[in-house]
């Protein structure tokens, strides 16, 4: 069947930090905590956030709550010292959760909105199907975002995440699409890629080169044999022309 419909993850592929998260969290952090070494911040956060998702998946208990736990564990983690992060972690929390609702903390891709126009003008429908709380909303319409996507599903709002097939099905439905007639476009291996495919669409997982590529959700050792990569938004939509092309 013809691609009728594409869908995006946010972070890493539409929307990026406009600094590595953790400059940025060293930058808040620094007033409070001193200065904190910055390999070790990057290396406390990926440990942090990955426990916290799997501890408390779909920011249960709401997302200040469960960022505040990710921010509290990545600067302890980066050797601050216990007793000064709780006593200023009710100012560094808002801080950085603010900061991370809009384009002070993220940019685009400069393909993102180009590949976007591009779909619309083949009329592709494209939507954001995301892991993430709501503030991302905020950011993607500080980002001007909104009025080039169809439909926008965030994990949070949907008390559901990827690879779960619901919101996978949820955001073919709303725009009447069948899975066969979706690819769907992310950073991450797991939920974006075999969990897209296990649910009936198809699947690119994106890899950018260099430095545009070193945020993203990469394990170490991750096998890529049969999956089919791009390494850019660009060539999402020479797939699907490719794709379509073949159905006709």
């Amino acid at each position: 069947m013809a691609i009728r419909l594409v869908t995006f993850d946010a972070l890493h592929t539409l929307v990026t930090p406009r600094l590595p998260i953790y400059v940025q969290y060293a930058q808040t952090f620094e007033p409070y905590l001193g200065a904190l070494d910055p390999g070790a911040l990057k290396r406390s956060f990926k440990i942090a956030l990955k426990q916290v998702q799997q501890e408390h998946p779909v920011y249960r208990g709401g997302a200040q709550e469960w960022w505040g736990d990710v921010i509290r564990r990545t600067a302890v983690g980066a050797g601050a010292d216990p007793k000064a992060v709780d006593a200023s972690l009710g100012e560094i929390v808002p801080r950085l959760l603010k900061r991370f609702s809009s384009r002070e903390g993220y940019k685009l891709f400069d393909d993102s909105i180009p590949t976007l126009k591009r779909l619309k003008e083949l009329n592709i429908r494209t939507g954001i199907i995301s892991n993430t709380d709501a503030r991302m909303r905020a950011v993607i319409e500080d980002l001007d975002l909104i009025p080039h996507l169809d439909t926008v599903l965030l994990s949070e709002e949907e008390s559901v995440e990827k690879p779960s097939c619901e919101i996978f099905q949820r955001a073919c439905e709303r725009l009447g699409v069948k899975p066969s007639e979706t690819v769907h476009v992310g950073d991450e291996l797991k939920c974006d890629y075999h969990g897209a495919k296990a649910c009936g669409l198809h699947a690119l997982l994106l890899r950018r080169p260099g430095p545009e590529g070193e945020e993203e959700q990469k394990e170490a050792g991750e096998d890529l044999t049969d999956v089919e990569v791009v390494p850019s938004l660009s060539h999402v939509v020479e797939w699907v022309q490719k794709h379509n092309s073949s159905q006709q």
